[in-house]
Order: C-alpha cells, then sequence, then structure tokens
C-alpha cells in the first residue's frame, strides 16, 4: 500500500490534479484552470474550475465527495481563495467540510490572496503542504502567473509554416497550409485567449473572421488590428490599433487580460519578435514545401546578422495534429520568470 504521506504519493495525485485542471482550460478564464483530487478513506473524486460565478475546483471536488470529505486530504493545483468574489472563499468552505490536509501546487500570485488562504487553513487546524509538483502547476498556469505577478499579459504567437519555413505564397495566400486538427487547434487557442491581435494586411488577405468556433464554449475574445480595418471586413466588430508592439503591450497592463494570441502576419509577428514580447511561439508545421526564397517567411525584414545573434528558445512540447506536427517553444525570458515565481 502507498504511503499517502510521502512525496511520491503527493506527486502521483497532483499530477492528476494538473490533469483535471485541463478540462477547466476553455471555461474558467479570467479565473485561472485549477485542478482539484480529494483523497479519503471512500476513495477519490476529481474536481476543475467551472465558467466563472461557478464553482472553483476545490468546491467541485467537495460537492462530489460530500461528507467524505471529513479527514480527507484536498490536492489542488493553485492556492485555495480566500477572499469573497463571484463565489465565497474555498479556504473558508474546505474547513468547514473538515479536510485534515491541503497540498498545494504554487502560491496564488493574486494580490487579494498571495498566501492568505494558505494561512487561514493553517490558523484552522488544517495541515498545508507546498510546492508539489510546482514545475508542471508552473507550467500550466504560466500566463495566469505571469499576468497577476506582473500585471502584463502573456503573448502567444500561432504560425502555420511549411518545412521550409514559408506562411505564405509569394501571392500572398494561405489557405490553407495545414489540415483540420491544427485548424481546431487553432479554435482552442481563441479560447484559451482574452484577445487576438492581427495585422491589417493578414485582414485585406485573409479576410479571418478570428472568432471562436467550437460547440459549447461560448467565448468572444477582443479583436484588435493593427492597423486600418476595410468596412466589409468579417473580423468586425473590432478594435483598430495605431502604435507599436511595446505600447499595445504596456495598454494592457492591469487589466483581465491573462493571455494574447498573435495570429499574423509577418509584419507584426516581426515587431513583437525584435521587442521580446513573445512568451510562447506555436509552430504549426506542416509536410509540404515551398520551394523558393519568394515565398513568405514567418518575420519580415532581415533576420540575424551571425548565427550568434540567432533567438534561443526553449521547447516545451511536440504533438502530432493529424499530418502536422504542434511544437510549442517558450522564449528565454518567459521561462526565467515562470521559474523564479
Amino acid at each position: 500500500m502507498a504511503d499517502e504521506s510521502s512525496t511520491d504519493h503527493f506527486e502521483e495525485k497532483m499530477l492528476l490534479a494538473v490533469s483535471e485542471a485541463e478540462k477547466a482550460r476553455l471555461l474558467s478564464p479570467p479565473n485561472p484552470w485549477v485542478g482539484a483530487v480529494l483523497e479519503s478513506e471512500q476513495g477519490m473524486v476529481v474536481g476543475h474550475t467551472h465558467r466563472p460565478g461557478n464553482f472553483h475546483a476545490e468546491i467541485d471536488a467537495l460537492e462530489r465527495a460530500g461528507s467524505a470529505a471529513a479527514g480527507a486530504t484536498l490536492y489542488v493545483t493553485l492556492e485555495p481563495c480566500s477572499h469573497h468574489g463571484k463565489t465565497p472563499p474555498c479556504a473558508e468552505a474546505i474547513v468547514t467540510a473538515g479536510v485534515k490536509r491541503v497540498v498545494v501546487g504554487v502560491v496564488d500570485p493574486d494580490d487579494r490572496v498571495r498566501g492568505t488562504g494558505l494561512e487561514y487553513l493553517r490558523d484552522h487546524g488544517v495541515e498545508v503542504v507546498e510546492g508539489i509538483a510546482k514545475d508542471a502547476v508552473k507550467s500550466q498556469l504560466a500566463p495566469y502567473l505571469k499576468q497577476r505577478s506582473t500585471g502584463l499579459p502573456w503573448v502567444v504567437l500561432k504560425l502555420a509554416v511549411t518545412l521550409d519555413g514559408r506562411i505564405a505564397a509569394n501571392d500572398g495566400s494561405s489557405n490553407w497550409i495545414t489540415g483540420e486538427m491544427a485548424r481546431h487547434r487553432v479554435q482552442e487557442l481563441r479560447a484559451e485567449s482574452d484577445v487576438i491581435a492581427v495585422g491589417a494586411h493578414t485582414v485585406a488577405v485573409d479576410d479571418p473572421q478570428l472568432t471562436v468556433r467550437i460547440p459549447g464554449i461560448n467565448r468572444t475574445p477582443r479583436r484588435i488590428v493593427f492597423g486600418r480595418i476595410p468596412a466589409s471586413a468579417r473580423v468586425l466588430p473590432a478594435e483598430e490599433f495605431f502604435g507599436t508592439a511595446e505600447e499595445f503591450v504596456s495598454s494592457l497592463q492591469g487589466s483581465d487580460t491573462i493571455q494574447v494570441l498573435l495570429e499574423g502576419g509577418a509584419s507584426l509577428a516581426k515587431s513583437f519578435l525584435e521587442a521580446d514580447l513573445i512568451d510562447q511561439y506555436v509552430f504549426h508545421i506542416a509536410p509540404a514545401i515551398y520551394g523558393g526564397e519568394d515565398g513568405k517567411s514567418a518575420f519580415s525584414g532581415h533576420g540575424a546578422a551571425t548565427i550568434k545573434d540567432i533567438r534561443r528558445l526553449e521547447f516545451k512540447s511536440m504533438t502530432s495534429l493529424g499530418s502536422d506536427v504542434e511544437i510549442v517553444a517558450w522564449s528565454k525570458r518567459a521561462s526565467e520568470l515562470i521559474r523564479l515565481l
């Protein structure tokens, strides 16, 4: 029988909570996507954050457990909240349910929490264990952790490219480089984001809607175009922005914008790259070759002057999307920030 107080056992259950939290990723924003596991003598139940105004992960698990929560251990990826928002404090509910131990992945950097949830639990006789599987939790919650710690959004650049790095043909056509599964993944990225930004040239050439079209997911991210929007553009209603990448990101500081998705084009991507404002790169790579120098590169203008100047990233994952491949990488700056949080 496994030692239920061992670090290995804690990590096993916390990773299960991380997996459960994935169910909340498209539902909970702007609230964090959190997972919970409640382990009692009667067995184990799981829970995750629901839509804003509904159950947090802890309450979901407590409701499923019922009276079995008394004397149980609760594993939760993020520190339980201690303030009244759209729902009552989770920390109070945990104490009322009689949970004896709470195992937490990371402390919530939100100014309304920031350790007070754990303090409340300890003050009411609940054993608290912190920092279990924290790297996995930090990776999953990176956009939320950055935004709550710095006030600035997590910036994601999505690129659909051929094997030789082209995002469009010389005539500007790009629909479709990748297949259906990759396009569905883009829908998920949109649903995860609070703002979608594109350049005016992309709107003129591709005329995208930039909407979320996933059954059951009712999210409408802000759509922002860098430049003028044609009166007949399908992206409307949308906002026009005239300014630099730095000014754009600064304008979102302190808002509820946790994640920004950049969907193109090459000029917009280059401006954010040069300003080192991209936290996460999502490359959808198709098994196709453009086969020449005149196709549109992922980034406009000149690249690094020498190989020593190329921008090094940190790989996070590689996933098959049907015939395509998704590669996710973080900037060195973003990786260091999340590591230090």
